[in-house]
C-alpha cells in the first residue's frame, strides 16, 4: 500500500552501495523506516530528501504496517541545512533525534512531540542558545517516557517551601527539613531551581530568550544527566559527542 505522510528524518544509515535506510518521523503514522533506493548516488532524485533532519513530505510504498517501506518520492519543506553544515547545530540536533528515536516506538504517533521536535529544529535553526534548548527537551522527553523528575515538591514530604537541593537518588527535589533524606543531595543556585520547574511547565512556543549565567547552566546539565543515567535506560552516542566536543572548546 501507499504511504503519504509528513515527517522529519531522525536517523539514516547506509545500506549497500548507493541506498540509506532511512527513520521518518512522521505526524500521521508515527516512526517508520523506509529504504531509499539509489539515494546515495549525487544525481539520485531522492538524494536531496534522504538527508538528515530534513522535514518533508514522504510518498512510500510498504506491504503491511509492521514492514520496511520502499520511498519513492518526497518532497522538502525545509532542509535545515544549516544543521547539518555547523557542528554544534549538528550535534545538538542529532541529540534531539535521537532522544526522540530511543522514546518513541516504531509506529507510535505522537502529535506533541512531532512539534516539539520541529519546533525546536527551527529554533536551533535560528540560532536560539542550543544548550538551554537541550535541557527543556530533556526535560519534555523524560516526562513523555514515563521518568519525570519531581520538581513540583519535595520528594519526600510534599512540601512546596524551602526547596533547596535535588536528590539524584530519590528523583526530585528536597526540603531543608528532609535534607537528611540524602546526604549525597546537591544543594541547587535559586535560579536552577525555577528554571527546572519552568522547563517542566513552559510549552518550548512560550520560550523567549533567556540568559542564563554559566553556573546556572552547569548545575542544570548536571542535575538532568545524572538523573538520565541514574533512572533511565538513555545511553547516547550524541550526548558523548556533545560531551567531548564541550571538552575540546
Amino acid at each position: 500500500m501507499l504511504v503519504k505522510t509528513e515527517g522529519i528524518i531522525i536517523r539514516t544509515r547506509d545500506y549497500g552501495e548507493g541506498n540509506k535506510i532511512i527513520t521518518i518521523f512522521s505526524s500521521q503514522v508515527g516512526k517508520v523506516s523506509v529504504m531509499a533506493r539509489g539515494a546515495k548516488k549525487p544525481k539520485s532524485r531522492l538524494s536531496s530528501i534522504s538527508q538528515l533532519f530534513t522535514y518533508g513530505q514522504f510518498l512510500f510504498h510498504r506491504s503491511s504496517p509492521n514492514s520496511m517501506g520502499s520511498l519513492s518520492q518526497g518532497e522538502i519543506i525545509e532542509s535545515f541545512r544549516d544543521l547539518r553544515q555547523d557542528l554544534t547545530k549538528t550535534a545538538y540536533a542529532a541529540y534531539f533525534a535521537e532522544l526522540v528515536d530511543k522514546i518513541v516506538d516504531d509506529g507510535e504517533i505522537n502529535i506533541y512531540v512531532f512539534q516539539l521536535l520541529l519546533t525546536v529544529f527551527k529554533y536551533l535553526d535560528d540560532g536560539i542558545d542550543a544548550e538551554i534548548l537541550a535541557r527543556l527537551v530533556e526535560m519534555k522527553m523524560l516526562t513523555i517516557g514515563g521518568y519525570k523528575p519531581e520538581v513540583n515538591q519535595c520528594v519526600s514530604c510534599g512540601g512546596v517551601e524551602n526547596i533547596n537541593s535535588f536528590s539524584i537518588r530519590e528523583g526530585g527535589f528536597l526540603c531543608e527539613q528532609c535534607r537528611e533524606e540524602d546526604s549525597y543531595r546537591i544543594i541547587l543556585l535559586p535560579s536552577t531551581i525555577k528554571l527546572l520547574r519552568l522547563f517542566y511547565h513552559y510549552e518550548i512556543e512560550r520560550m523567549g530568550s533567556v540568559s542564563v549565567k554559566r553556573e546556572t547552566r552547569e548545575e542544570l546539565k548536571k542535575i538532568l544527566w545524572l538523573f538520565m543515567d541514574h533512572h533511565t535506560p538513555l545511553r547516547l552516542k550524541s550526548r558523548s559527542f556533545i560531551e567531548q566536543m564541550s571538552t575540546f572548546l
